[in-house]
C-alpha cells in the first residue's frame, strides 16, 4: 500500500431471505487517483471477488439516513444492538443485501478523507487525462 491509497478487510453479512445472515469478508479499496470512488470486492467461496464501485459520498450519507436509487441503496441500521449499515444491490443477475459493521467502516472512510478531504477530490485528479481517455477512447 503507498501513501496514496486506503484499504481494509472488512467482516460483513450477507442477509438471505429467511432474515438469517452469513458471514462474508469485502476487500475496500481507495486511491486519491480515483477520488469520488470506493471499491468493494466480495469474496464469496472459491469464485474470483465480484466487484462493486461505489460513490465515497453515498456511503458517507448513508450512515445518517437512507441514500442511493436504482442499483444501489444504503441507510443506517441496527442488528443485535450493533449499529450496522444496509447496503442494497441489485443487478440482472439478482439482489443483495448486506448488513455492514459501521464502526470499521467509518474508520475506513475517516482515512479516505485525510487522504483525500471533502471537496478537495478535483485537486488530486488529472482532469486532461480523464478528457483525452474519454474522448479517444471508443
Amino acid at each position: 500500500m503507498n501513501s496514496s491509497t486506503v484499504s481494509a478487510e472488512l467482516g460483513l453479512r450477507l442477509v438471505v431471505p429467511d432474515r438469517t445472515t452469513v458471514p462474508l469478508l469485502a476487500g475496500l479499496s481507495y486511491t486519491a487517483d480515483d477520488p469520488y470512488a470506493i471499491r468493494m470486492a466480495f469474496h464469496v467461496g472459491n469464485d474470483e471477488p465480484v466487484e462493486w464501485i461505489f460513490a465515497r459520498e453515498l456511503l458517507t450519507v448513508g450512515i445518517v439516513r437512507r441514500v442511493g436509487d436504482g442499483d444501489v441503496q444504503v441507510w443506517p441500521a441496527r442488528a443485535d444492538g450493533e449499529r450496522t449499515l444496509h447496503i442494497s444491490l441489485t443487478s440482472p443477475f439478482g439482489q443483495a443485501l448486506f448488513e455492514v459493521p459501521l464502526a470499521p467502516l467509518t474508520e475506513f472512510l475517516h482515512r479516505t478523507y485525510e487522504l483525500v478531504p471533502a471537496g478537495r477530490e478535483t485537486d488530486f485528479m488529472d482532469l486532461d487525462a480523464e478528457l483525452s481517455n474519454m474522448l479517444w477512447s471508443s
